[in-house]
């Protein structure tokens, strides 16, 4: 029998068994003691150690658990065969030093993707979670009837405002909710495969961009003017059959696809091959400023041709991951045969929480509020940046949480973002979302800011520190 020889600290955090688990495991990992050798028996080891015998029957149900020691009933425990199955090394430690993450702390930050998270509706959005969770019914925490698409009362409440608040014409079965928007594109590929060129405006949502080349589509990008993507190039690209468009405010440029523009994009997709779409991603239509809301262009879409998705990451918060597509009719007969085994990635809970917060009203005075909140830092901003009007101008401002800086001077946008960054303020340059070229066609330099997670006080502060580093 092995004889253990270990000193215990009483006054240590690590609970008395867990110190006699630890030293016998090392003692075997390390083949100080070796297999078949018989441990002391628990009465005589706690004798030794003057502890509780069940402190010692603890460490030894531990190492038996994991396969240290093996228990021979009427002999005691024994040590197990292991160093033929696998050399137990203890890693030898290493110390790292700290060292810079190189991202830099920043007092202001025009990001163009914030969202103001203070006006989040917390109490009515805690209140609505307690009540689908009161009834403590077994059916909430079921896939449901229909999980492919989502849940039905919400598809139905989301087809309601769509209707009304974007001219959208869909039946609540069109409509599938997945977990984010990048979810539901490669849910798409499912339905449509992905032996389709697509055609992206150029600067585009690089994250679209990127996410189609991984999912091995063929992909270019087609020139914009001041309507939008232009449709002569769109027939020049070489054998696209998608449009990703964002005709009610293009990301980055900000500029709306006038009614022409529409309905020349809708004469390209009728006038191909069977398989030509239009992806409209409509990511922010709940934020204009000047005159009335844009309405989708799936609305004025006859021949099912265009595919509509939506998101409430804008309006509510990036962190519930909700969004939804709109399928024509004929892609949705082929998504049912394709992915009826797919459950929809959103938990029933969390739809049914935003069925209600839609249903009762929430949803559209949150909008509401919202809307004025940033309208109100939207002419804080553009006010404040008259101050540079000599050097800059403003584009993109009639809708949306960001606007556009056409700088008349000769400064590069990275001497700008540099300037800016040396008063502690971050902004962001459009290059970042061009694919080919790097600055507009006047060949000045660009700069995007974001006002939607800055409040008035913070932005004229921010931007005196910007008139200082740009004048």
């Amino acid at each position: 029998m092995y004889e253990l020889t270990m000193s215990l600290n009483p006054k240590s955090k690590t609970p008395l068994y867990e110190q006699i688990y630890e030293f016998i495991k090392e003692e075997i990992q390390n083949n100080v003691i070796q297999s078949g050798e018989r441990l002391p028996s628990t009465r005589a080891l706690s004798k030794h150690l003057v502890v509780s015998r069940s402190t010692v029957e603890l460490a030894y149900e531990q190492l038996l658990s994991e396969g240290y020691v093996e228990a021979i009933p009427c002999k005691g425990y024994f040590v197990a065969k292991i160093e033929g199955i696998y050399q137990l090394q203890k890693r030898p430690e290493i110390k790292v030093e700290p060292i810079s993450s190189g991202v830099t702390e920043y007092a202001y930050d025009f990001t163009p993707n914030g969202v103001d998270l203070n006006s989040f509706p917390y109490n009515v959005w805690r209140k609505l979670s307690k009540e689908c969770l009161i009834d403590d019914k077994a059916e909430m925490f079921r896939l449901g009837g229909n999980p492919q698409g989502g849940e039905y009362g919400l598809r139905n409440v989301i087809s309601s405002y769509l209707h009304q608040a974007r001219g959208i014409h869909c039946h609540p079965d069109q409509i599938i909710i997945g977990a984010g928007s990048d979810y539901l594109l490669m849910l798409l590929t499912t339905v449509i495969g992905n032996c389709h060129k697509v055609a992206l405006e150029n600067p585009t949502y690089g994250q679209a961009y990127r996410l189609f080349e991984r999912l091995s589509y063929k992909v270019c990008t087609v020139d914009m003017d001041q309507s939008g993507m232009r449709i002569d190039e769109l027939e020049k690209s070489g054998g696209a059959d998608i449009a990703f468009v964002m005709p009610s405010h293009q990301y980055p440029l900000g500029c709306v696809m006038p009614i022409q523009r529409r309905m020349e994009l809708l004469k390209w997709a009728d006038g191909g091959a069977e398989g030509r779409y239009i992806i409209e991603d409509d990511y922010d239509s709940e934020f204009r400023y000047k005159g009335k809301p844009i309405p989708a262009l799936q609305g004025s879409d006859s021949n099912g041709k265009v595919i509509y998705t939506g998101t409430f990451s804008k309006s509510l918060a990036p962190s519930i991951r909700m969004s939804y597509m709109v399928l024509p009719e004929h892609i949705l007969k082929i998504y049912q045969e394709k992915c009826r085994f797919i459950s929809s990635t959103v938990s029933k809970v969390d739809q049914m929480i935003l069925q209600k917060f839609m249903e009762e009203g929430y949803y559209e005075r949150h909008l509401n509020k919202t809307r004025a909140l940033y309208k109100n830092r939207h002419d804080v901003l553009i006010s404040s940046l008259r101050k540079m009007k000599e050097i800059l101008e403003i584009s993109g401002e009639n809708a949306g949480v960001h606007l556009l800086l056409h700088f008349k001077t000769d400064d590069s946008e990275k001497d700008l973002i540099e300037k800016a960054a040396k008063q502690s303020v971050r902004v962001y340059g459009l290059s970042e979302y061009c694919v080919k070229d790097n600055e507009d066609s006047t060949g000045k330099a660009v700069i995007l800011l974001g006002y939607a997670n800055m409040n008035e006080e913070r932005i004229r502060a921010a931007v005196q520190l910007l008139c200082k580093a740009w004048k």
